[in-house]
């Protein structure tokens, strides 16, 4: 039995964002989204995804926490060690580039209590609003490394949060030459292959936390190219047992143009593909079944 979770993520992150998420749940396969609870439009996301729960719709809520390219919850004197080195007095910036929150995290640089209770304030700040957090996963998948993920777990757990996207999995097969016309494909490729090391630690850590997740997640590697072909192609390849389809619907509008994202127009091709006759044709076909991670 081959089931499915297709998570949209970055509700909150803009108005258009938020209605091509909708969209995608009720007029295409999206079963399951993580809110950004430091999102510009996060009350707008709060409200839709209550609407979704109050409709029994196939539909779950998550939290996308943000530990780096934004602001946070807590006042900054409270995640001093998760913010930008070397910025401005009242500078409330997370570092930017994924690169420099990994090896701080290696240097043990960031403060693993922090993290927890920036976790914490924005799990909290979801139950709020009166949303019930089915799962976590985290920006840019900043919890695929060891030293930020047990404290995210005591996080979620305490929170009562079951459930977290499991980041690693399969990234091929691919066409090849797709592969080799498309370099951003290549070198983020060869970048999944190097932190698939970590994945037998991440399933222990989460097994020891009392936390449930996916066998794996897939499309991580086409973010930002995703089409037909490539989506035809990872169904192909989906083995037996539970998985995560990870994807970004939005409108590229004046909203999104203020944000700091480099998925702009491919937000778009997303939503026309998650929208499309095909790609149900194309789950349905291979008898591949949705699901929600209420399912899990």
């Amino acid at each position: 039995m081959r089931r499915l979770i297709v998570n949209a993520d970055d509700f909150g992150l803009t108005a258009g964002v938020n209605r091509a998420i909708v969209e995608a749940q009720e007029r295409g396969i999206v079963t399951s989204s993580t809110l950004m609870a430091n999102a510009g439009a996060f009350d707008e996301a709060a409200s839709m995804a209550r609407a979704l729960a109050a409709s029994n719709a196939r539909f779950s809520a998550g939290c996308h926490v943000v530990l780096l390219d934004g602001e946070p919850v807590l006042p900054a004197d409270r995640v001093s060690s998760l913010l930008q080195p070397g910025a401005q007095n009242g500078s409330r910036q997370f570092r930017v580039k994924l690169n420099d929150f990994v090896i701080a995290s290696f240097r043990n640089q960031l403060d693993p209590a922090e993290i927890e209770a920036e976790a914490s304030a924005q799990i909290e700040r979801l139950q709020s609003a009166g949303v019930r957090p089915s799962h976590f996963d985290t920006h840019k998948h900043a919890h695929m490394f060891p030293a930020v993920l047990r404290p995210l777990l005591r996080a979620a757990r305490e929170c009562g949060v079951p459930a977290v996207r499991n980041p690693f999995g399969r990234v091929w097969p691919l066409p090849i030459v797709d592969l080799l016309r498309k370099r951003a494909l290549w070198l983020r490729f060869a970048e999944l292959n190097v932190l698939r090391n970590f994945a037998a630690r991440f399933r222990r850590e989460v097994e020891a936390h009392g936390l449930r997740t996916t066998d794996g997640s897939l499309a991580v590697l086409v973010t930002g190219c995703l089409d037909l072909k490539l989506f035809t192609a990872i169904a192909d390849s989906i083995p037996e047992g539970t998985w995560e389809f990870v994807c970004h619907p939005g409108y590229n509008d004046a909203d999104l143009d203020k944000v700091d994202t480099r998925l702009r127009q491919s937000r778009v091709q997303e939503l026309a593909l998650l929208t499309s006759p095909e790609a149900k044709e194309v789950l349905q076909r291979r008898g591949i079944e949705l699901i929600t991670y209420h399912d899990l």
